[in-house]
């Protein structure tokens, strides 16, 4: 996990989580951050380790550091009791390493789900190991467009950001008080 700017960082930004398990966490008004699994992890009793997906400087605890792509990233940024408004997404613009779904738990108002259900990972093309940027001259939504790779992940993944500017169907606004994060969901 990792708090925006300004935010905390619950749980010194990381814990296992094994299959099945749930963990809770309490969020302040609000917060803003960024929540991703890592994969194939090992650690040692002191918390030194590494991961093969989504890592952070070889540690349990990110500490303040983001996941090292390929990870797939839930974004959000919480409201206040004043102004409920919630926005959060699935984003595969750090890459994919497992599926993903945020929803919220009980209902709410105006709510829909942020999900990459399926495993991209069957049918990634090799040449995605390239980059493809939308930063410097190409960092604003005129200039940064949709590539055929972003094209061919938004058909497969529709709840998910495929590019840096993929805001209007990606964008979820929903009022509600509690959200349930599920990494690999059931299809």
């Amino acid at each position: 996990m990792l708090g925006g700017a300004g935010q905390p960082t619950p749980k010194d930004g990381g814990f296992q989580l094994s299959s099945g398990e749930e963990s809770v966490i309490d969020v302040p008004e609000k917060w803003s951050g960024r929540i991703w699994a890592r994969q194939g992890c090992s650690f040692d009793a002191s918390g030194k380790g590494t991961c093969e997906t989504g890592d952070c400087a070889n540690q349990l605890h990110c500490r303040g550091m983001g996941g090292v792509p390929p990870a797939t990233v839930v974004e959000m940024t919480l409201g206040t009791s004043v102004s409920p408004l919630h926005f959060y997404d699935v984003s595969l613009v750090d890459g994919f390493n497992l599926p993903v779904s945020m929803a919220p738990v009980g209902g709410g108002i105006g709510c829909g789900v942020a999900a990459c259900v399926v495993d991209l990972n069957i049918c990634c093309p090799s040449m995605l190991e390239a980059k493809y940027c939308c930063t410097g001259s190409y960092g604003n939504p005129q200039t940064c467009k949709p590539t055929l790779f972003s094209h061919l992940f938004k058909a497969i993944c529709p709840k998910a950001y495929s590019y840096a500017f993929d805001d209007s169907s990606s964008l979820n606004k929903c009022r509600a008080s509690r959200y349930v994060i599920t990494f690999c969901p059931p299809k």
